[in-house]
């Protein structure tokens, strides 16, 4: 598989930090070496980034979503078959380590089994943060990807999980 190339404007996703758009590209010496960079501002905190270019597979830099995938993301989260770990220390190392690969669909995963959790008995409170990362990162990517208002994303993804039982977080239930 070869690494993926991106030109000024495109919208990515840094993974576990969320989408932005690649504002520069730039060389920098490094020594007796040339390196080039990928400058992205991240959307939600206008922080920014520079990715080396040899970098880009390993921190898990891609493009968003593409409808297809979304309608993926969409019916998964419609069904109301979930599966998780009983035990919490198992299951939030495996759901660090779902967020961390970039995939959404792997958000997705985490956000639907912490929600079926919630239903069941109170989230620990490092669960509650992770489930609220994982609402943020699909609702920014979803409503990027779709040129969509958040809100409107949100609205989407309420109704796709109520299908399956479950009830999509308010982004103030997370505020203290």
């Amino acid at each position: 598989m070869s690494t993926p190339t991106f030109s000024i404007g495109d919208k990515v996703v840094y993974p576990n930090h969320g989408v932005g758009v690649i504002e520069q590209i730039s060389s920098r010496t490094i020594g007796a070496t040339v390196q080039k960079f990928y400058l992205l501002r991240i959307k939600s905190s206008s922080l920014k980034v520079m990715v080396p270019f040899h970098n880009v597979e390993s921190v898990g830099l891609r493009r968003i979503v593409k409808n297809g995938e979304i309608q993926k993301i969409i019916e998964f989260l419609t069904d109301g078959k979930c599966e998780s770990n009983s035990d919490w220390k198992y299951r939030f190392k495996e759901n660090s380590d779902k967020m961390r690969t970039g995939s959404l669909m792997e958000v997705a995963v985490v956000l639907k089994g912490l929600l079926f959790l919630a239903q069941q008995k109170p989230l620990s409170f490092r669960e509650k943060k992770m489930l609220e990362r994982a609402r943020y990162l699909l609702v920014s990517e979803l409503a990027m990807a779709r040129n969509w208002e958040e809100t409107d994303v949100e609205d989407e993804l309420r109704k796709a999980l109520g299908k399956g039982k479950l009830r999509f977080p308010e982004a103030a239930s997370f505020e203290a």
